[in-house]
């Protein structure tokens, strides 16, 4: 249900109509448009419980919304597992939550000490029970992300793949050594990247997860000793495919890959070699079957299938491909610069982490010896 979930500002100001209207606009702005439909299908889903159970939804009474935590909690799967993780119940109360809150209730129901103990509750239960436990994205160390950049290259059979592999190494190479997330290389236009002579490339992300306000950030990717493992010169390879067919369509794309002997002996990602791409359009775009390039980016969806598409070409086995997804680039950044020696708060300059706890539980969870007196044990 997609209700306004802003009360109207203007009735009890007196305010004119369009004020009114352009305070709402401003307000419904405060959110990215993914958590706005998040937020609002769990809105939806609690609106519906509610209905069935006779309730009422908005304003909520605590312990209606302590029932239907519990209720999702004790739904089954037909084989017998927890439909919802821990996880999705914590989105379905910050949903509520939002909707209370903006339309004009001061104390939202789940701030209530039932639901925070109810919930709490629930999270140790699964916990005892080992049911739906975290199951975070494995990481693409170096060695990984070079092995299937490598194997793609390897691969090559005609102009089509050709244009494929330019787009795919650049996304892994570039998706690693910037700690991205996939929502942030999509977003990526011809405007947010900058040939740096010292620095590589400067990527300006303008706006992420934990930037909701378009403050921006850059990250430096810097090019590496050899041109075939370099992010630079990755980005140089695919901005050719993208300026060709801006230019002439999908000739001038084949043309260009034809001839594509020796690109990897070289940097190209000095000087003249870089094509500009256009600043408003899209840096990483879908691939048709026929290697058309569409002026729209990718979606999140479609980078994570391309990385495991791509790991599985490369020889990785069907229960590994399936831990793998496009955050194994991010976590591979931090396990990786953890195991080389970085601290929590350079990892931070490159991953925009907001906390040093939030990096380190990376290093907890893929390298556990690192820092660890275990290792000083003369065992």
């Amino acid at each position: 249900m997609s209700t306004p979930a802003v009360p109207d500002p203007g009735l009890a100001a007196g305010l004119d109509r369009g004020v009114r209207e352009r305070i709402l606009r401003a307000a419904s702005g405060a959110q990215s448009p993914g958590t706005r439909r998040t937020y609002d299908s769990s809105w939806s889903r609690f609106e519906r419980w509610c209905a069935a159970q006779g309730h009422q939804a908005l304003p909520a009474h605590p312990a209606v919304v302590a029932a239907y935590l519990v209720d999702a909690a004790d739904t089954l799967t037909s084989d017998g597992q927890r439909a919802y993780a821990p996880t999705t119940l914590i989105k379905w109360v910050a949903a509520i939550t939002d909707r209370h809150r903006r339309s004009g209730i001061e104390f939202a129901p789940t701030h209530h000490e039932m639901v925070r103990t109810t919930l709490a509750g629930i999270r140790r239960e699964y916990a005892a029970a080992g049911d739906r436990p975290r199951k975070p994205r494995a990481p693409l160390l170096t060695d990984d992300v070079l092995a299937i950049v490598a194997a793609a290259r390897d691969q090559v059979s005609s102009w089509a793949d050709a244009v494929a592999e330019r787009r795919d190494s650049a996304l892994l190479l570039m998706g690693f050594a910037g700690a991205f997330r996939r929502s942030e290389l999509v977003d990526l236009r011809g405007s947010d990247v900058e040939l740096h002579p010292l620095d590589g490339i400067h990527i300006h992300i303008r706006r992420s997860k934990t930037d909701q306000e378009g403050l921006g950030t850059v990250h430096a990717l810097p090019r590496a000793e050899l041109p075939d493992r370099c992010p630079p010169c990755a980005y140089a390879r695919w901005a050719q495919v993208v300026a060709a067919f801006d230019r002439g369509g999908r000739p001038a794309v084949i043309a260009l890959v034809s001839d594509d002997g020796g690109v990897l002996s070289e940097h190209l990602c000095r000087g003249r070699t870089v094509p500009g791409i256009d600043s408003s359009r899209a840096i990483f775009r879908t691939v048709g079957r026929t290697a058309n390039l569409s002026t729209a980016p990718m979606s999140g969806a479609a980078v994570h299938a391309a990385i495991r598409r791509r790991a599985e070409r490369a020889g990785y086995s069907a229960a590994a491909v399936t831990r793998l997804g496009a955050h194994s680039l991010r976590a591979g950044f931090v396990t990786q610069a953890f195991r080389n020696g970085a601290d929590a708060h350079a990892i931070m300059r490159q991953t925009q982490h907001r906390s040093p706890a939030m990096v380190e539980r990376y290093a907890r969870e893929e390298a556990p010896l690192i820092g660890n007196a275990v290792t000083s044990l003369g065992l």
